[in-house]
């Protein structure tokens, strides 16, 4: 009776492990085509990723209201100084690593996106080296070349390369790298009470609305002014699937970052980077398939190096801490690139006399 109950547990962990992944695949690589195929007739991603970032603040104003009413518990509002000082930065970087993310799609492919996306990981430990979040190891000098390694192959001789797009993608890369270092930076300080996904999305938004808007104004303002698809609209009918449309991308965008929370808060941020590696490859196959990406031998086996270098960083982060007793190494970012937010999840555990606090770090977008 024993041996079947905890047969039947399993598999309901199982079951809803899987579940809670496949539903991370609809949203991540589903924002993924989504904004390929929006940029393909609405041409103004700035101002795309603008609506999206005021519809993730209404839904995550939302949801704080309604678990604030069910518990009867006040959320946490940050002071201004603190506001500006503490949380300016990452809302500044994230602005830029999404709002480039989105804008390089008018130049460049699914596939290229994904893979070139893919090297966040590098500039993620890069920072994290400088910021001594992480320790030189002979380790992660290795996972470096070989990421550096394979988007080198996987660029080179491509026959759908886009320069302007490639620099756009690996310029968000680059700033990814500094905003999930200062993320994390940022969720450490406990007294924050940053560690919810939605409280952090709230305080976000509304900074990166502000941060991307000089952009828009510049690249944007004027044409979007001009457009028959918006401000200079005659038919109200399309005007009104063009809202609908971006409406979605808020859904999807906010979906991710709520997906993933449940996928790390029922498995573990393990699970979310490694099924972070599968869907790299689900999406490349899908772009081949549907989109007509022309990938060569040459850029599948750079794609297989640089997916390497992440699972062996991955690997790295399962390995618990050697030593004897001495202060444990930091802690650095999980290996997904392609997430909205950074959480911290805390759960002390007891020990005779001595409480231990074990923290995870995952990074979560759009």
């Amino acid at each position: 009776m024993g041996r079947w109950a905890l047969d039947v547990a399993f598999v309901w962990k199982a079951v809803l492990t899987l579940g809670l992944v496949l539903l991370y695949y609809c949203f991540s690589i589903g924002i993924t085509f989504y904004n390929k195929w929006l940029t393909k007739s609405f041409h103004f991603p700035l101002f795309m990723t603008m609506l999206h970032l005021a519809v993730i603040f209404l839904f995550s104003a939302l949801s704080r209201a309604l678990v604030q009413c069910s518990s009867h518990r006040a959320r946490v509002v940050l002071s201004w100084p603190d506001y500006l000082r503490r949380v300016a930065p990452t809302a500044l970087a994230t602005a830029l690593d999404v709002g480039l993310s989105n804008w390089s799609f008018l130049y460049i492919t699914v596939s290229l996106y994904t893979m070139t996306k893919s090297s966040a990981v590098l500039f993620i430990l890069i920072f994290s080296l400088i910021f001594k979040l992480e320790e030189l190891r002979a380790a992660l000098v290795l996972v470096v070349l070989l990421i550096a390694g394979g988007l080198f192959m996987f660029t080179y001789k491509s026959t759908q390369f886009n320069m302007e797009g490639f620099a756009l993608v690996l310029g968000a890369s680059f700033i990814g790298g500094i905003r999930w270092t200062l993320t994390q930076i940022l969720l450490q300080k406990a007294e924050l009470g940053l560690q919810n996904p939605i409280d952090t999305m709230f305080h976000l938004q509304p900074l990166m609305f502000l941060g991307l808007f000089p952009l828009f104004a510049i690249f944007e303002g004027l044409h979007l002014s001009t457009s028959e698809k918006v401000f200079r609209f005659q038919d109200a009918g399309l005007l009104l699937r063009v809202l609908g449309s971006l409406f979605l991308g808020g859904v999807l965008a906010f979906g991710l970052g709520f997906s993933e929370f449940l996928l790390v808060s029922r498995t573990s941020s393990l699970t979310l980077s490694i099924a972070g590696i599968f869907k790299e490859v689900c999406t490349l196959l899908l772009a081949a398939h549907l989109l007509g990406d022309q990938i060569s031998l040459l850029n599948w086996l750079g794609f297989a190096l640089c997916l390497s270098g992440i699972s062996l960083h991955v690997a790295l982060k399962a390995l618990p801490s050697r030593g004897d007793g001495g202060p444990k190494a930091p802690k650095g970012l999980g290996s997904s690139p392609d997430l909205e937010l950074l959480l911290r999840s805390s759960q002390p555990e007891e020990d005779g006399n001595e409480a231990a606090e074990e923290e995870e770090y995952f990074v979560a977008q759009g």
